[in-house]
């Protein structure tokens, strides 16, 4: 039996996600969101909402460029720092120490200390109600180059909503596309 709990907007596990922006100015900005994830593999495409009000906002729309930076564990303080404060309040890169590195793909900064960045340029926007949905069509990947694999030992955290905590991912329960293999012939 299932109780309802309403409409949460809630989904674990959630990649944090920090968008890093220029502002009009040309200065660097990084913003953590609790909404977004890949919207497309063909074309290869991410989405990340945003409300009006925030300063990440403006420059979506005046630069139509992003990147997503996934934040390492040791970096969590960091990160949760970005989504704390305003752009418009803080020079947020100063602050912490982190660099910003221009793209050479987009018009937007990446942080040089986190491990895989995806470069973006808005395709696509949404008004959603409190938020609005950008689409990024990806242009370029980068991961630092001691990750042998994909995503081991990048200690990338996510969130989880419901109980407003940072975690790291768990162990491995099976290689998706092979574990499901067994039902194939039952019918």
């Amino acid at each position: 039996m299932k109780k309802s709990i309403g409409t949460p907007s809630l989904i674990f596990p959630n990649p944090v996600l920090v968008v890093c922006t220029y502002d009009e100015g040309g200065r660097a900005n990084a913003a953590t969101l609790a909404w977004g994830g890949i919207a497309s593999s063909g074309p290869a495409a991410v989405s990340i909402a945003v409300q009006p009000p925030r300063y990440t906002y403006e420059a979506l729309m005046k630069r139509k460029a992003f990147t997503v930076n996934l934040a390492p564990a040791k970096y969590a303080a960091e990160a949760d720092y970005f989504g704390l404060v305003s752009g418009r309040d803080a020079d947020k890169f100063a602050v912490t120490g982190l660099t910003a590195v221009k793209s050479d793909i987009v018009d937007a900064p990446y942080i040089g200390e986190f491990p895989y960045i995806l470069e973006c340029e808005v395709t696509h926007t949404l008004d959603l109600g409190v938020h609005t949905l950008f689409i990024g069509a990806i242009k370029d990947a980068k991961i630092d180059d001691g990750a042998t694999e994909m995503w081991k030992g990048l200690d990338l955290i996510t969130f989880d909503a419901a109980s407003r905590d940072y975690r790291l991912p768990g162990a491995s329960v099976g290689k998706a596309f092979e574990i499901g293999n067994k039902f194939k012939n039952k019918l």
